[in-house]
C-alpha cells in the first residue's frame, strides 16, 4: 500500500525526533529552587528554538553553532552568563553534580576527552550541535555513553 503525504511527513530520521525532556520540579534541597523553577522552561525554550540549526566550528549563533557555542547560546539566552569558552574550559569552570543530577535536564556532559559538550534532556538523551546533523536530540546510545568524560552544572542565580 502506499503511504499519504501525510504519513510520509511523518517519519523522520532518528535524529530529529526531540522528545521534550521530564522536567522535575520537586522541590529541590538548597537555595536554588526558585532558580530551577524559572529557568528550567527558558532553557527548554532556547534549545528548542535552535534545533535544526546548522554545525559551523567556532560559532556561537544565531543560525549556526558548534558544541561549546550551542552551550553558551542557550544559557546566555536564559539571562546565565559566562565566558564563552571550548568543552574543555567548560569542565573545568564547573563543579560536578551530584550522581543523582548527572542525568538532570541542563546538566552539561562531556565526550571524547572533553572534546564535545552537550546538555542532558534526562537519563533518555541530550541535545548537542553534532558535526553531522547539527543541533540535535541524541539518545544516549552504547556509541555516546562509553564516551562521557564526566558532567557539571552551571551554577544557577537564587
Amino acid at each position: 500500500a502506499l503511504l499519504s503525504n501525510a504519513a510520509v511527513a511523518e517519519v523522520k530520521p532518528a535524529w530529529e525526533v526531540k522528545p521534550r525532556p521530564t522536567i522535575d520540579v520537586a522541590p529541590a534541597v538548597g537555595p536554588t529552587t526558585a532558580g530551577l523553577v524559572k529557568f528550567q522552561p527558558l532553557l527548554l525554550t532556547a534549545i528548542e528554538q535552535r534545533l535544526g540549526s546548522r554545525y559551523r566550528w567556532g560559532a556561537t549563533g544565531p543560525n549556526r553553532f558548534d558544541c561549546s557555542g550551542f552551550v553558551w547560546s542557550i544559557f546566555q539566552a536564559t539571562g546565565i552568563s559566562f565566558e564563552r569558552v571550548s568543552a574543555r574550559h567548560l569542565f573545568a569552570r564547573f563543579a560536578a553534580p551530584s550522581e543523582d543530577e548527572q542525568f538532570k535536564f541542563g546538566t552539561l556532559v562531556f565526550f571524547s576527552g572533553l572534546t564535545h559538550v552537550g546538555v542532558v534532556a534526562d537519563a533518555n538523551g541530550f541535545y548537542h550541535a553534532s558535526r553531522r546533523h547539527g543541533v540535535v536530540y541524541q539518545p544516549f546510545t552504547e556509541y555516546w555513553l562509553k564516551r562521557i568524560d564526566g558532567f557539571r552544572r552551571v551554577p544557577l542565580p537564587a
